[in-house]
Formats: C-alpha cells, sequence, structure tokens
C-alpha cells in the first residue's frame, strides 16, 4: 500500500499517530486537504508538510535511466539550460498530454515547485540517479562548467552567485 502523508509525518516524527487520526477526523467532517489541516490543527509549518508531500512522491513515483530513455526534442525545448539544472528537471517525453520529467530523490521539492510554476503543460516527475541525470544534463543542456557530478551539489548555485545574478526563487 502506498504511503499516505500522514504516515510519512509519523516516521518524520513530525506527528504522532493520535494526530493523525485526528486530522483524518477533520478532514472527513470539512472536506479540506490533509496538509492544510496539519497546519490549521497543529502548527506544523507549510515546508514541513511540503517536504513530507515531496517524500510521498517519491515513494510513489518510478525510477529510470535516462541513458535509456528516447526523447522528444518537443519536451525538451520546454525549459533552458539554466532551468534545467538550478532545477535538477529533465524534460522527456510526452506520455499522451503528460510530460515526463526526471530528478533526483533530493530534488523532488524542487522539482515539483518548478514543474507546477513554470511549466505550462501537465507534469509528471520519476526518479533517476544523481550522476545518470548529470550525464544527462550535459548531454542535453550543456553549460560550460557543469559536470555529471554537479547534480550532486551547488555548482550551478555558486556560478550564478560569482558572476552577481540573482538566484532564482520558484
Amino acid at each position: 500500500m502506498a504511503n499516505r502523508l500522514g504516515q510519512v509525518l509519523v516516521h518524520s516524527g513530525v506527528l504522532t499517530e493520535q494526530q493523525v487520526e485526528s486530522v483524518l477526523q477533520h478532514q472527513q467532517e470539512s472536506g479540506k486537504p490533509f496538509g492544510v489541516l496539519c497546519e490549521r490543527l497543529f502548527g506544523i509549518s507549510p515546508d514541513l508538510i511540503e517536504e513530507a508531500w515531496a517524500l510521498q512522491y517519491a515513494g510513489l513515483t518510478r525510477t529510470i535511466d535516462p541513458a535509456t530513455e528516447s526523447f522528444d526534442p518537443q519536451a525538451l525545448s520546454l525549459i533552458t539550460r539554466r532551468q534545467a539544472w538550478q532545477f535538477r528537471v529533465l524534460p522527456i517525453r510526452f506520455d499522451e498530454d503528460d510530460l515526463m520529467v526526471a530528478t533526483t530523490a533530493q530534488h523532488v521539492r524542487r522539482a515539483l515547485r518548478f514543474a507546477s510554476n513554470v511549466i505550462t503543460v501537465p507534469v509528471y516527475l520519476v526518479l533517476a540517479e544523481p550522476l545518470a541525470l548529470g550525464s544527462a544534463l550535459c548531454k542535453h543542456y550543456s553549460l560550460p562548467g557543469m559536470t555529471a557530478k554537479s547534480v550532486m551539489d551547488n555548482d550551478f548555485e555558486r556560478m550564478l552567485a560569482a558572476h552577481g545574478a540573482k538566484k532564482v526563487k520558484v
């Protein structure tokens, strides 16, 4: 059975089982989203809820190897090199109307936020190992100074800072 948000929050030590039951009861009565009720009833920060949601999402999606995927040039054209590296996202192809985008488990939260705020088509995320994603980013979105290992560190943010560019928060 898939991890529910409440289970993720209990496992992370944010909520107790009793608190989850209370939220579920309030949810049944009000119809409000689980995360909103956690914030309202127990003062859980929206950032913690978002992080738990990202962990839940990562547990539900599949892992792919970008080296074995077929890429759609139209999908690749939806974002810039800067966006691909900054948000660790790699558009792969369309499945029906939905865009498959790869990221790493470490970057799910950032990728989800970017995809929902910037990409104008429905997106679903899949996971890739960091070096595999980095290699694919180097192939499809080459950027001077970036290597496959750059996915695992903050090279891109350091490059932006060195050139006086502001970090874009999404």
